[in-house]
């Protein structure tokens, strides 16, 4: 008789994948609602069933073995499958209509993906998407015009699930000579969106608490002006890396840190929608990994 082979744990697969994305086991842990000496076991589970090492400490990091990297590539697969498999079979015949909005960064980096799976997966729900600024989404949840939004949070807010703290960082394009600037006693020309801003006002208040000069050089109504202004070497900004584009890259020292920003979703306290739950469901895997939490 053929021996039956071994099955992988999708935990653990799920369990080791978080770890990886997340830089920690500890962090992984959190994100996943478990112990850390839980997910250590899957981690020890998963190398026995491999029969090999997959990780290894590099200073204070995790790095992968080659092995680790290349169940890496198989595990987010599996789990990509594992996950719409059971999306499917669970949400058979969903219907309905849901109205969400998002912050500019989510809508060209993490929503797109989210709501094309979801759509081809559940096509008798119908989704209508507003891609604004914050100040207008909680407006708009406000008057009952949207059935949820993703947002920064810098305070807490009514019906708001915090998903994580995301890491900000000051951004500019790699030949703009920042060391050469603050040398000089130059203003830092700054890249910003139209006031009221979050993120402008964090840029302004940390580097006049760091007696940095500054100037505002440009202002856009739009995430796309931002960048194509940094990527003509107008400035620097501080934004998350949500987004980023590969020609610009964050300053590491010279400028103070500028802390976190929250992510949010902020959803009515009244509904109990089966499509709703599933969204949301998925609007909180998708956006985890940006944070730190």
């Amino acid at each position: 008789m053929n021996r039956v082979p071994e099955s992988l744990d999708m935990d653990a697969l799920r369990s080791f994948v978080t770890g990886i994305e997340a830089g920690s086991f500890a962090l992984a842990a959190r994100h996943l609602c478990r112990s850390t000496s839980a997910v250590s076991a899957q981690l020890k589970k998963l190398e026995q069933q491999c029969g090999t090492a997959l990780v290894r400490k590099q200073g204070r990091h995790l790095q992968l073995t080659d092995s680790g990297e290349l169940l890496m590539s198989y595990a987010k697969r599996l789990l990509t499958l594992n996950d719409e498999t059971l999306r499917a079979v669970r949400g058979d015949g969903l219907k309905g209509e849901i109205r969400i909005g998002m912050q500019e960064d989510f809508g060209e980096s993490l929503m797109p993906e989210v709501l094309g799976a979801f759509s081809r997966q559940h096509p008798g729900v119908t989704i209508t998407a507003q891609v604004d600024r914050n100040q207008r989404l909680l407006s708009a949840m406000a008057c009952h015009q949207l059935d949820m939004a993703l947002v920064w949070q810098a305070a807490p807010h009514a019906n708001s699930r915090l998903i994580g703290d995301c890491p900000l960082a000051w951004i500019h394009h790699a030949d703009f000579d920042l060391a050469a600037l603050l040398h000089r006693g130059d203003p830092l020309p700054l890249v910003a969106f139209d006031a009221p801003c979050l993120m402008r006002s964090r840029a302004t208040a940390s580097l006049d608490a760091a007696g940095i000069p500054w100037r505002v050089v440009f202002t856009s109504h739009s995430l796309s002006g931002i960048w194509a202004a940094l990527q003509a070497g107008l400035g620097i900004t501080l934004r998350t890396r949500a987004g980023m584009p590969e020609t610009l890259v964050t300053a590491s020292r010279h400028l103070p840190a500028a802390g976190e920003v929250g992510i949010a979703l902020i959803t009515p306290d009244d509904t109990d929608d089966p499509a709703h739950a599933l969204l949301q469901q998925l609007i909180i895997e998708a956006a985890s990994p940006f944070t730190q939490r």
